[in-house]
Formats: structure tokens, sequence, C-alpha cells
């Protein structure tokens, strides 16, 4: 029987856009994480802490569900690797021991953000790196993405603020998910894109070669485009669809429904 997903944290068995976007954040982490000591707070199921143990020193996940924890211990094994019960407000490692902290996706689950930051500072070493991720409240809960498990979440301007707090050097980067085409400058080439694929046993850099080369030109000034994507998630459904309507049609699906259906208006009566 399949595992049901509560929603509250990505699971190994869920598959689409969130799976893809969790990996992804992973996949920058482990630009920074070779050689180091890294904490992954709300480290869950654990999927995360492991891809990251392949590369560092030495990785600890700390999580607040003690469940999540137990589990996490007898599924990823390595020897950097240990999972621990703590909180964001309360992590349970000694000051100035770690390198590199991730979080990705907690802070919106509690509103102790200020104390959260200040444990961050205690055990970050003093040239520590934060990696944090947290979903814009003007694209999220505005816009009716309601999630139960969300407790306080931050735009744009009050996530930067808060880290501004606490650290002197901070960059910002947006994340979205696409399937699609992408169209880029020379000057930024495929080839020096940082470009990942995976899944949740591995993440591995890919090169994608440029299968097209586009041309504009004209006697006036032309505009640069430095990057142009163009999301395809609207034909991925349509194929998706149209796959499902492929198997329905299929005389192997029509003869195992006519085969069950007795047997499902059995079922449906019991339980009733």
């Amino acid at each position: 029987m399949k595992k049901k997903w509560s929603g509250e944290r990505l699971e190994t068995f869920i598959y689409g856009n969130v799976s893809v976007e969790h990996l992804h954040r992973y996949a920058l982490s482990s630009m920074f994480v070779k050689g180091k000591i890294v904490l992954d707070i709300a480290s869950g199921e654990g999927y995360g802490s492991f891809l990251m143990s392949k590369a560092a020193k030495k990785v600890i996940g700390v999580d607040i569900d003690n469940d999540a924890v137990d589990q996490a211990k007898i599924k990823y094994k390595n020897d950097n690797l240990s999972f621990l019960t703590g909180s964001a407000e309360n992590i349970p490692l000694e000051d100035n021991s770690i390198d590199v902290l991730v979080s990705f996706e907690t802070i919106e689950h509690h509103d102790k953000h200020e104390e959260m930051f200040l444990e961050i500072k205690r055990v970050l070493k003093p040239n520590g790196m934060l990696i944090m991720s947290s979903p814009d409240k003007k694209y999220y809960s505005d816009l009716q993405k309601n999630n139960p498990y969300h407790i306080k979440e931050l735009y744009l301007e009050e996530f930067e603020n808060l880290a501004k707090r606490h650290f002197t050097n901070t960059k910002t980067y947006f994340q979205n998910c696409v399937n699609g085409s992408s169209i880029i400058a020379p000057v930024n080439s495929f080839e020096n894109l940082k470009i990942f694929s995976g899944n949740f046993e591995e993440i591995y850099p890919k090169k994608l070669p440029a299968l097209y080369n586009i041309i504009i030109a004209s006697e006036g000034i032309v505009d640069e485009v430095e990057l142009f994507i163009f999301d395809g998630q609207v034909i991925s459904n349509k194929i998706n669809e149209d796959n499902i309507n492929y198997i329905r049609s299929s005389t192997t699906f029509r003869l195992g429904s006519y085969i069950l259906k007795p047997f499902i208006k059995i079922k449906n009566s019991i339980k009733r």
C-alpha cells in the first residue's frame, strides 16, 4: 500500500515540482559543502543530509520530530552522517562548530525567527555560511496557496532584513520550477551554467549542449537577452493527459477494468 503524504515535509515517494525544487536547493548547497562540517536544520526524512554527506566532511541532520530522526537513522547510513533531535531555536550542538548551515523551507513553520537566527550564529564558525530558503508570502499564501503547517511566512523584504540583521554579507536568489526551454546569451553559455540533475539518492552536474543556435539581427540596436525561459508545464500536462487517455483506451486496460469491475462493486458494498 502506498504511503499517504501528510504534506508537512517532503518524502522520497513524492515526485513532482516540489521534489525538483528541494533537490535543486540541495544541488546548490553541494557547491559549498565539500570537506566542510554541515548542519541540516529540519532534516526531515533525511535524504538531503544524505546527499550532502557524499561531499562533506561531516553532516548532522537535526529535526524536531523524534520519529523522523529515528527513521532517518535507519534509512541513511554513512560514517560521516548523523541525526539528532532538536529545534531551530534550540540546536543541540556546541558553539562555533559548523562550517555550513542549511535550512530549507523551515523558518515559515514557526514564529521564533530571531531566536532561530541567534542559534544559527551561535553554532556557526566565525566565517561560517548559512544557506536558507523560504516561500515568498506575496506569491504563496497571499495567492491562497495555504499550507496548514506554515505558521509565519515572510515577504522578501522581511526575509532579507532578518538575514541582514545577523550577517554582514548576504546575497539573494530567486527560485521557481519550470519544465521547458531556455535561451541564453553566449556571455553565459550553457557550459558556464551550473546545471544539475538526479534524484533522492544522487545529485550530479550535467552538461547541456546548445542544441540550437539563434541569431537576432538588425541595422539598429539589438536589446540583450541574457536568460529567457519558456515554461512548458502546459504542454507537459497535455502530454501526461494524452498518455493517461492512451492507457485507458488500450485493450489491456479495458479488459482489466472489465474483469475487476464486479470485485470493485463487492468491495464498495462491504465498505457501506
